[in-house]
């Protein structure tokens, strides 16, 4: 059994993670670090989990565990990294952004690999160190990458997300209170959303000359679970070699799905699945991109990236069913 342990864990992501791995045949959880919750029951916090996780908070590390699942807030696993040294045969996995551009990916002689299996499925087998894409960003990279691939990534990208209330984290906020969120919707970080950076560096590294902007709008969303994307773009080859293309791409991928039939938000949450629908709307090709923002956009993936580390069927403990109704 892999031993895992996750630093952060009252929140969102942590909950999903413990979730993922209390029903994975092939890891056990050996701690769970929450300094504000130090002693009291995981399911003090995460309810989901009663009868299923009998662990307490604690304060302390396992520093010789087999994995390790940073779910801290962004800009602090660095940090808690520095004072929490771990064995050198503990792989690490980051949920937050410290180390998913290049510039960041090499920290303390760790090398970063960029946690996108439809990317960098191979370097991630090899890899003792995973960054774990955003949420957004693997949306909108799945979109995407086979265009890139083929180098038909030759004009702006115009994308519309939106989010659930989860994807602003546990802590409440004015744009995640239920009163304020609860039939509302609103924009943030128009064209400057943190994601972008490793949206363009994922495409370079497949399309070296793109240089096309992406013209990125997120939205806050009346629903707490999911992400749900469209994007439209000039039409640079015939629609049904666009469509091969991406069938080819995603031929062998287990999580990710080829359509041209119109899809919607539930038939990927409560699931690790991306669903892609193509559609050819006059000289445009319009795609709209659906994943669950904390299974395949953060918990799921890591889970993915976990079992991809220690040699597992990429699947093992996520065949989901999607919430659907």
């Amino acid at each position: 059994m892999i031993k895992a342990g996750v630093i952060g864990g009252s929140g969102y992501t942590a909950g999903e993670l413990l979730r993922l791995l209390a029903y994975h045949p092939q890891a056990g959880i050996d701690f769970v670090y929450s300094t504000t919750n130090a002693g009291k029951p995981v399911t003090s916090v995460h309810q989901d989990l009663l009868g299923e996780v009998h662990l307490n908070f604690t304060d302390t590390i396992n520093s010789n565990v087999n994995v390790v699942f940073l779910c801290l807030g962004h800009g602090q696993s660095k940090a808690f990294l520095a004072a929490n040294p771990f064995s050198v045969n503990t792989r690490i996995i980051d949920l937050g952004n410290d180390f998913r551009l290049e510039s960041d990916s090499l920290f303390d002689g760790k090398q970063f690999v960029y946690g996108l299996p439809e990317l960098n499925r191979k370097a991630i087998k090899k890899a003792n160190y995973i960054a774990n894409p955003g949420c957004f960003a693997t949306a909108i990279q799945l979109a995407l990458l086979p265009l890139a691939q083929k180098g038909l990534l030759q004009n702006d990208v115009h994308i519309n997300a939106t989010t659930g209330s989860t994807g602003a984290g546990v802590q409440p906020s004015a744009t995640s209170h239920h009163p304020w969120r609860t039939g509302n919707m609103s924009h943030y970080k128009a064209f400057e959303h943190q994601h972008l950076g490793e949206i363009n560096q994922s495409l370079k590294q497949l399309q070296s000359g793109f240089e096309s902007e992406l013209l990125f709008i997120p939205n806050r969303g009346d629903f707490t679970r999911g992400i749900f994307a469209t994007l439209y773009t000039p039409l640079t080859a015939d629609f049904d070699k666009v469509l091969h293309i991406y069938q080819e791409y995603y031929a062998n991928e287990p999580f990710v799905n080829v359509t041209t039939d119109s899809i919607n938000l539930k038939l990927a949450v409560q699931t690790n699945k991306c669903f892609i629908s193509l559609e050819q709307k006059g000289k445009y090709l319009l795609i709209t991109s659906v994943i669950d923002n904390l299974v395949k956009g953060a918990s799921g993936q890591a889970i993915e990236n976990m079992n991809l580390m220690f040699g597992l069927e990429e699947n093992t403990g996520l065949k989901l069913k999607p919430a659907g109704f």
